[in-house]
């Protein structure tokens, strides 16, 4: 179910700038400010202008406050929900994650999940497009590569296998690495069967758990487990092509009978065509 938005036009531009690091909220105001107030300059004596003249000046006039406003707002909405989903994160990690993620609404799900990713060394665009029970709600990007994950804030029932199949489909589509379906409940076996060798991977509520503490204990330089996304996610280790012997990058089937199966392709393609699959040995 799409979130439906019904806010002002300030608001709508609020949320926009809030989806960027609070300190570029802060410099868009600056930027904005001067730039509208070299237009809104006042009029020389003696000097006339033209109607369109006139009318520029009094929007530019006004703008010179109304547009850093909502950069400063936007900013102060970002940073807000930096320290928010920070302790999300800690408050799961502290708490252990069945506890901690049975209290939460799906938005503040969506931002533990987010910041999760962010810790996992990701770049984490929330897109707004989702509802609680459906949509894309996350787009990751690291490196050349992008995954989607779709979020379920669900404590009393299992995510199916048509919400993996559904992500799949979407995976596809967009041409992703890989994808994720993150719960704070459980997966039917179905589901989990659904998506072992298509490159998606299954985060419960334990797991995701498990995901924050490594994240945070590797932060700290202490350590952490190394998980399985992990592995799925590197773009680190990359093996060497079995024909050519030049460097491989990851890509994702478009069509065939492999399609959304993620595969390592040669960087020289199209001169050679030399892949290699998960788990191919050297």
């Amino acid at each position: 179910m799409p979130r439906k938005r019904t806010g002002s036009v300030f608001e709508e531009l609020t949320e926009l700038v809030a989806l960027f690091p609070w300190w570029l909220g802060i410099g868009l105001a600056i930027v904005a400010y001067v730039m509208l107030g070299s237009f809104a300059e006042p009029v020389q004596t003696g000097q006339v202008m033209r109607p369109i003249q006139a009318v520029g000046r009094g929007a530019a006039a006004a703008g010179q406050y109304i547009v850093p406003l909502v950069c400063l707002v936007g900013a102060a909405l970002s940073a807000w929900r930096r320290s928010r989903r920070r302790k999300l994160a800690r408050d799961v990690t502290e708490n252990r994650a069945a506890g901690a993620l049975q209290g939460m609404s799906w938005r503040e799900f969506e931002m533990l999940v987010g910041e999760a990713f962010r810790m996992k060394g990701f770049r984490v665009h929330e897109t707004g497009g989702g509802g609680p029970d459906g949509g894309v709600d996350l787009v990751l990007r690291k490196g050349s590569e992008t995954f989607i994950v779709q979020c379920k804030q669900w404590m009393a029932f299992k995510v199916g296998v048509d919400v993996v199949r559904q992500l799949y489909g979407v995976m596809a589509a967009r041409g992703a690495a890989g994808g994720f379906v993150v719960t704070s409940g459980r997966f039917t076996d179905e589901a989990r069967s659904f998506a072992e060798g298509r490159n998606v991977t299954l985060v419960d509520g334990s797991r995701l758990g498990r995901m924050l503490e490594g994240a945070r204990s590797a932060r700290q330089g202490t350590g952490g487990r190394v998980l399985e996304i992990d592995r799925v996610a590197s773009v680190t280790s990359t093996p060497a092509c079995p024909s050519c012997g030049s460097s491989m990058v990851r890509r994702t089937a478009r069509r065939g009978p492999r399609i959304g199966t993620a595969f390592w392709g040669c960087t020289t393609y199209p001169a050679c065509k030399g892949t290699r699959m998960d788990g191919q040995g050297a």
